[in-house]
């Protein structure tokens, strides 16, 4: 690297690099904070407190599917063992899945409850 250092006019002394230099700068502070946040999120996969869809999962998201009936799925649950658990009827839980009818917010945190998932997860 290549430096030259200036002083102001009030005193203050600054470092000039050529552009090149900085910009790899900048790529190295976002490899570390990718790295960290790759980090993080593997200590808290090991504490339980992440978890991975496998990848047929995610892709059916991906594609448009509902997000509420592949959680459903992936746990392994009817639609009668969430409809009943979230206290809706099996109606109600197939409408919200097909998008026929939203949710509402007390629904949707009860169905996020039995699937183990944030509500973010879901909307």
């Amino acid at each position: 690297m290549h430096e030259q250092i200036i002083t102001t006019t009030g005193g203050e002394r600054l470092v000039v690099i050529p552009e090149a230099d900085y910009l790899a700068m900048l790529d190295a502070i976002e490899d570390r904070e990718d790295i960290a946040t790759i980090e993080n999120f593997q200590r808290r996969l090991e504490a339980g407190e992440e978890e991975l869809l496998p990848a047929e999962m995610a892709n059916r998201i991906l594609d448009g599917g509902s997000k509420i009936r592949v959680w459903r799925e992936y746990r392994g649950l009817s639609a009668r063992e969430l409809a009943a658990g979230a206290q809706i009827s099996t109606s109600y839980l197939s409408q919200i899945e097909t998008g026929t009818r939203e949710g509402g917010i007390v629904t949707l945190k009860r169905i996020a409850a039995i699937l183990r998932v944030s509500i973010d997860d879901l909307v």
